[in-house]
């Protein structure tokens, strides 16, 4: 249970393909603080709430990617909301409020963080608070939206001491995540 900000959030982590480690792995840890920051700033209020990340590879995602989003390819991140915006926008309620599923692809997160240089943990780090800011409604559809979503992704991942993704990778200096 990630707790803070008025929050207690329950992250399932579900790892379906090798190469992640398993669910009580240091993956699944980032996974949890990731989502943790991201529902405590976007959310809070005192809510109680419950998602569940999903650890598994391109074939499946690729898969989820063609049937709700009709991209025949593999994709880094996925997000599934199952709380509508007036659920969201609702005062806290003694029942957990369900925001959802964020689905990662391993082969595309890998090669995505050894092309930037990345640590898989911050990859995972900043791929987890991506998709659960999607899942409680924010976008980046319109340009104005994105700088919105992008300076708070950036906030949160600096909370926990992961390097700004959408810098230039020779300015982004931040400790790595479970530094």
């Amino acid at each position: 249970m990630a707790e803070g900000a008025d929050i207690a959030l329950q992250v399932d982590c579900l790892v379906e393909a090798e190469g992640w480690g398993g669910p009580e792995g240091p993956l699944c840890e980032t996974a949890r603080r990731a989502a943790g920051a991201a529902v405590a700033a976007a959310l809070g209020r005192g809510r109680i709430a419950e998602l569940t990340v999903v650890f598994d590879d391109d074939a499946a995602v690729r898969s989820l990617n063609a049937r709700w989003r009709g991209k025949d390819r593999p994709t880094n991140v996925l997000s599934f909301p199952a709380a509508t915006p007036a659920e969201l926008a609702a005062p806290a309620a003694a029942m957990p409020l369900l925001l959802g599923d964020v689905v990662l692809a391993y082969e595309t997160c890998r090669a995505e963080a050894e092309a930037d240089g990345k640590r898989l943990a911050d990859h995972v780090a900043h791929l987890v608070v991506h998709g659960v800011l999607h899942l409680l409604g924010h976008d980046h559809r319109e340009e104005a939206e994105a700088e919105r979503m992008e300076a708070l992704e950036t906030a949160i991942l600096a909370g926990l001491g992961v390097a700004d993704p959408y810098a230039d990778a020779s300015t982004a200096q931040a400790a790595p995540i479970g530094a």
